[in-house]
């Protein structure tokens, strides 16, 4: 069973490379090589380890930390959901994404939106987000990538 929990400063760097290793295996196919190779270069101290200080959670296994999330207040804004390839299809995206959601209610957000990596939209479909429309993702290194972005009621 996956544990959450908050994340802290120190869980930094296993939240980076759980998204890297996440992007490099999950992506291929609906992005090229070069864009996944500039998304994931660099550390955890580039600007990731920023991310530690809003809702961030890490999903545990034993003492493995194995999924990550966001849910950035400002902009009511499910983030950064990523699980390392060799614990896919077990659930633990979908319990990270719930205890999201769960955490919004609890702040009385009544919607949620974010921004579907391609090859993740059918996914956040079967989650009961809405959205068709592809758009671009301007990240905050200045990479451009296509996404869907996506929104879905939840109070």
């Amino acid at each position: 069973m996956l544990k959450i929990k908050r994340a802290t400063p120190n869980d930094a760097n296993a939240a980076f490379d759980i998204r890297r290793e996440a992007i490099r295996s999950q992506c291929i196919g609906a992005y090229t090589a070069e864009q996944m190779a500039l998304w994931t270069r660099g550390k955890a101290e580039d600007g990731y380890s920023a991310l530690m200080e809003k809702p961030f959670y890490l999903g545990w296994i034993d003492d493995k930390p194995v999924a990550t999330g966001m849910l950035d207040l400002d902009n009511r804004e499910v983030g950064a959901l990523f699980v390392l390839p060799q614990f896919t299809g077990r659930g633990y995206g979908k319990a990270m994404l719930d205890h999201l959601e769960d955490v919004a209610r609890a702040r009385e957000i009544g919607e949620v939106v974010l921004d579907a990596t391609l090859n993740a939209a059918s996914f956040y479909r079967a989650c009961g987000y809405v959205g068709e429309q592809q758009a671009i993702y301007h990240s905050p290194s200045g990479l451009a990538l296509a996404c869907i972005p996506m929104r879905k009621r939840i109070g």
